[in-house]
């Protein structure tokens, strides 16, 4: 009778924690949603608020910005204090900036509710990391499911904006953050447990302590760090410009309209979730520095693609090659977590993170201006030889043996 017990206590426990992954699915992907959305409307928003691409790229890297600047304190204080609340409050966030954006009157409000939207989705992640990690032993299969989840955002949103946005205006499609999140936050709110104060990390450092200069000097002195933290950054740039800017450039160089665009922009989404797996497969087998040159090498011949060819079918061909260049994800956290020491690993990444997100999001504003001044193949080209800056460094690393 007790073993009967203690098996039929396990599997409720397995039952609740699986439970509580799908929640935390859904919450990812309403904070994507909310992120997501904005791309397809590009041309229409630039239309009515009467700016340029260059402009509203500001704004889309002030999104990224905060989202990079809030996950390493975020990070550190969810450990510390319990994962639930950081997750309801980045909900809420969303929520509400969401239906901000969509209320927008003009470029300055929404320059403000787009940087919300940034922090929501930066509060969520590192909590919903930790929380996952801790509740799960294989956390990489269940960490890379939980992603995959939010990140398939990418593939029905966009097509779901400009079909909302086609019929009823750019507003309600972009409310579609509040629309998902808000019932993602009553389930969260009901089903997802307190973490047991047993279970909470007891870091006796002070915060300010924490992110004192001192400790994150000391963080970034490894040479192989920043050299990673630098890939990232270029990584990220070509990531923000493509992320935020690809169905306009579809729209304006291709000249098709906004769904057929959309679709484009969604195929990417799903490349990129069904390549990632197995990059991060081959990254462990062989190592990290190859799998970076072949997905750098896979973005660069898209971009040539896209603005060297004239036909829709090789215009699908450099899509696809983009999509699954996007995979590099994983195996820059890869390369990263390799030079960052075990005891410092949590803080550690979350700085670095932190730093090439932020460095790498000024992809969208200079992208978008360079769009609007010189052009989508200059705006584009200077994307393509960012990349290659990347390729040319890691086989210098190499071939000259400096072991980066």
């Amino acid at each position: 009778m007790k073993r009967a017990r203690r098996v039929a206590a396990a599997a409720t426990s397995a039952q609740r924690r699986h439970v509580i992954l799908a929640l935390l699915m859904g919450a990812f992907f309403s904070t994507m949603t909310a992120r997501v959305v904005v791309n397809p409307l590009v041309p229409t928003i630039t239309a009515v608020f009467g700016v340029t691409n260059g402009t509203i790229g500001f704004a889309l890297t002030g999104m990224w910005a905060t989202y990079a600047v809030v996950q390493l304190p975020a990070g550190v204080l969810a450990t510390r204090y319990g994962e639930r609340p950081f997750v309801l409050v980045a909900l809420a966030i969303t929520v509400l900036a969401s239906v901000a954006l969509a209320a927008a009157p003009g470029y300055p409000s929404f320059v403000v509710a787009a940087a919300l939207v940034g922090v929501g989705s930066g509060v969520y992640f590192p909590a919903a990391a930790s929380l996952l990690t801790r509740l799960f032993d294989d956390t990489g299969q269940v960490l890379g499911v939980h992603i995959s989840g939010g990140d398939s955002a990418g593939v029905v949103v966009p097509v779901a904006a400009t079909s909302i946005a086609a019929v009823y205006g750019w507003r309600p499609a972009l409310a579609l953050g509040a629309v998902i999140g808000f019932p993602v936050l009553v389930l969260c709110t009901r089903y997802l447990d307190p973490t047991d104060p047993d279970q909470i990390e007891r870091d006796t450092r002070s915060l300010r302590e924490i992110a004192a200069p001192a400790t994150l000097i000391r963080l970034l002195s490894g040479r192989e760090l920043l050299f990673t933290i630098a890939l990232g950054a270029c990584l990220m740039f070509a990531f923000q410009a493509v992320f935020s800017f690809f169905p306009t450039f579809f729209v304006e160089y291709w000249g098709v309209d906004p769904g057929v665009a959309s679709t484009f922009y969604a195929a990417i989404y799903l490349l990129w979730i069904l390549t990632s797996p197995i990059t991060g497969r081959i990254s462990d087998a062989i190592g990290p520095d190859t799998v970076l040159v072949a997905t750098t090498g896979c973005m660069i011949a898209g971009i040539a693609l896209l603005l060297g060819t004239a036909t829709m079918a090789w215009a699908f061909v450099g899509t696809a090659l983009l999509g699954v260049g996007m995979s590099w994800g994983g195996v820059l956290a890869s390369r990263l977590m390799t030079h960052i020491p075990s005891q410092d690993r949590s803080t550690g990444y979350g700085l670095a993170r932190s730093l090439y997100v932020l460095l790498g999001s000024a992809g969208s504003v200079v992208t978008g201006t360079l769009a609007e001044i010189s052009g989508w193949e200059v705006a584009y080209g200077v994307v393509a030889a960012l990349l290659s800056v990347v390729v040319l460094a890691l086989g210098l690393d190499r071939l000259l043996g400096l072991d980066l």
